[in-house]
Parts: structure tokens; C-alpha cells; sequence
């Protein structure tokens, strides 16, 4: 643990936020509180970097896979990625956005410098990649601290780690630059989270990785928050049949609420013969996986976009692949350039295409983030949304 720098810094403001302590915790979360609510000490933005004032914050799989070890993080660990807030302050060298404006946070910043950034967002960012790796911004360094063993003195602080560049569980952040993109004022602060991450995945994986036609037909493998934003944006650009699976009744019926023509289990899409070209998986399961492939038609296009456990292994035919002329595409982020498509989206939502407050299960406040990710783990909730 290394210790944040002796004295106080100009700028220093004190927040709460949800700090994650130690890795597999025992559920219930609710009784084990792997995540603590506390006071953090937040160092004022760098010259590339901004303070923003927390507005909402989704619950997100990718949390819950640093709380139940699927994804090892450095702890202590201040949680939440998904993200939206208006700007406060800006670093010096920061002149394209101002104090007032609202941002929407996104995961994994692109520096535009490296190999992978010119991919057009089929490769994720190196430099990005191994910040979010050392739970560090992209410039360098943490900017959250606390104070030790109940010592308030400056000189008693320890550092608390960025999750993925945002650290969104948190009355305040501050965050790189290259780690937000400007929303529109009439944009709800929820949707405008959802944008960050369910959105910007699932919606990604659509429009950038399957690339189905104005008439082709979509199917949508797992029904959380980035499959149902899958779905959404999937619905909005195709007339073609749109299909949802998922083993859970509930989520079914919510599919067939937000437009899918069909809202099927596996076994009822397999055993019906249902296919699409275009099939995005956003269960991070490897039987999930594995029914998308099954579910995809000769000449298609299977999206994986979900994030299983590291040892989790699927079972497919190669031949078919062949014979089929068949293409498996891993889509990290929904192979997003977030300046590119978060606006794109976002204009979606206001022509009344994009009915994202639908993907908003419920609302909870900071102090039971800790039940809210026992929901999240039971598949009780599409989205939940933190509001500060």
C-alpha cells in the first residue's frame, strides 16, 4: 500500500464513496459488506483531468466481477464505472469542456496515440488497458486517499485505487479527459450513465461488430443490462425479427415490452430452429456462448461481448464453422469509439428511437450498494442506478 504524499494539497475536497475492501466475499453481500461507504480525501484534477459531481451510477456485472473475484483489482478499491455528472473543475490544460457542462464517464480511455487506438475501436487501448490494470488514471497516479487507522493527519493517508479510470460509487471523481464525453443538458442523468457502459456495449456490439443490415434479423443472448441495451439499439435500426433469449420469465417479458418480436429460453429457441445472421451473446457465460453459436445462421456473424470467469471454456464445432462460413467477433467495450458512438446514441434516445429509461430497473442510494449487488448477482435487476 503505498502512502499518499505528507501535507495537505490546495484543492483537497473530502467525498463519500464506496470503497471495495477485499475480494469473494461471502454472500450475502448485504451481511459480508465487501463494499464500505467511508469519507476519501480527492485530490484537485491535473492539468489533463476534470472534477465532476456524480449524478448517477449504474450497477454493472463488471462491479460485481471485482466484488466476487472474477476480475482481481487491487484493493482498497473505490467501485463504479458506469457513470454520469456535470463538470466542476478542469485542469489547465482542458479547453474543450467547462465547468457546468455534463459528461457521460466511460471505462476505457483511448489515449489516440497508441497501434490499438487506430483500430477504430476493434482493439482496446494499451495504455488504457494497463491504467485501468493498476487502478490508476491514464495520466498516471490515484488521486483518492484515506486516512489511516482512524489518523486524520495528512501524513497518515493511503492511496485507494481508480476502478477502470471512473471510480463512479462516489459523491465526486476525477478522471482523465480522454475518460468522458459531453452529454446534452436534457439527457437524464440515469440514461446518461446507461450510456457509459450497458449502452455503449450492447449498442456497440450491434452496430459495430454484427453490423446487421436495415432488414436483417438480430438475436440477443442474455438479457442484463447490456443485452437489453443490445436489443434497444438492435430494434431501433432493424425491421428485420429481433429475438431475445434469456432462461428467466421476467426478463422475457421485459424484451417483449421493449420491442422484441420473439422472447424465447434456450431450449425453446433451439428446439423452434430460430437463426439469425447477427447474433449478440451479453450473458458472459460460456453455455450462453455456446447457444449463440448454435442460434446463428450459415454465413453469420456470432458478437461475444460478455466477460466470463478467466477459466470458463466453451465446446464448438470448428466444421460448422467451415462449412457454414461462419464468423465468431470478440467485442470488448462493443468495439466503441466512445466520442464517436456515445453521441450517436444518444441523439437516438431523442428522436424517441431509444427508450433507454426502460433499461433502469430500479433506483437505490449509495449506503445499500452492498444489496443492490446481491440483486445484481441473482438476476434480479436489468439496471439498477445509484442517485446521488
Amino acid at each position: 500500500m503505498s502512502a499518499a504524499s505528507s501535507g495537505s494539497r490546495p484543492g483537497q475536497i473530502t467525498i463519500r464513496g464506496a470503497v471495495l475492501e477485499r475480494i469473494g466475499a461471502e454472500r450475502p453481500y448485504a451481511r459480508s459488506a465487501p463494499l464500505r461507504v467511508q469519507e476519501l480525501t480527492l485530490d484537485p484534477p491535473g492539468p489533463g483531468e476534470l472534477l465532476v459531481r456524480i449524478e448517477a451510477a449504474g450497477l454493472c456485472h463488471s462491479d460485481l466481477s471485482v466484488v466476487d473475484g472474477n476480475r482481481v483489482r487491487p484493493v482498497p478499491m473505490l467501485l463504479g464505472h458506469e457513470s454520469a455528472g456535470t463538470v466542476e473543475a478542469v485542469g489547465s490544460e482542458v479547453g474543450d469542456i467547462a465547468p457546468g457542462e455534463r459528461v457521460v464517464m466511460v471505462f476505457l480511455p483511448r489515449c489516440g496515440e497508441c497501434a490499438e487506438c487506430r483500430t477504430e475501436g476493434r482493439l482496446p487501448c494499451s495504455r488504457g488497458t494497463a491504467a485501468n490494470n493498476a487502478g490508476e488514471l491514464l495520466g498516471g497516479g490515484r488521486r483518492l486517499h484515506r486516512s489511516v487507522g482512524g489518523r486524520t493527519s495528512a501524513s497518515a493517508l493511503e492511496d485507494v485505487h481508480h476502478h477502470l479510470g471512473v471510480s463512479g460509487f462516489a459523491t465526486h471523481a476525477v478522471v482523465d479527459r480522454r475518460s468522458v464525453v459531453p452529454i446534452g443538458a436534457d439527457v437524464p442523468a440515469g440514461v446518461a450513465a446507461v450510456l457509459g457502459c450497458a449502452v455503449l456495449t450492447g449498442g456497440g456490439a450491434v452496430v459495430n461488430a454484427a453490423r446487421p443490415g436495415p432488414e436483417d434479423d438480430v438475436i440477443i443472448v442474455g438479457l442484463g443490462g447490456v443485452g437489453m441495451a443490445a436489443l434497444l439499439v438492435a430494434r431501433a435500426l432493424t425491421s428485420g425479427t429481433v429475438t431475445a433469449v434469456d432462461q428467466q420469465e421476467s426478463k422475457l417479458d421485459l424484451a417483449r415490452r421493449l420491442g422484441a418480436d420473439r422472447a424465447l429460453t434456450p431450449q425453446q429457441a433451439e428446439e423452434d430452429g430460430v437463426r439469425a445472421g447477427a447474433v449478440v451473446e451479453a450473458a458472459g457465460h460460456p453455455r450462453a456462448f455456446e447457444t449463440a453459436v448454435r442460434l446463428t445462421a450459415p454465413g453469420g456473424t456470432t458478437v461475444t461481448v460478455g466477460l466470463p470467469a478467466p477459466g470458463a471454456l466453451a465446446e464448438i464445432s470448428p466444421l460448422v464453422l467451415t462449412a457454414e462460413a461462419r464468423t465468431i467477433v470478440g467485442s470488448y467495450l462493443g468495439s466503441a469509439v466512445p466520442s464517436r458512438d456515445i453521441p450517436r446514441f444518444e441523439q437516438l434516445w431523442r428522436e424517441g428511437r431509444l427508450p433507454l429509461e426502460e433499461l433502469i430497473s430500479g433506483t437505490i442510494d449509495l449506503d445499500h450498494v452492498n444489496e443492490g449487488m446481491d440483486r445484481l448477482a441473482d438476476g434480479l435487476a436489468v439496471r439498477q442506478v445509484i442517485e446521488f
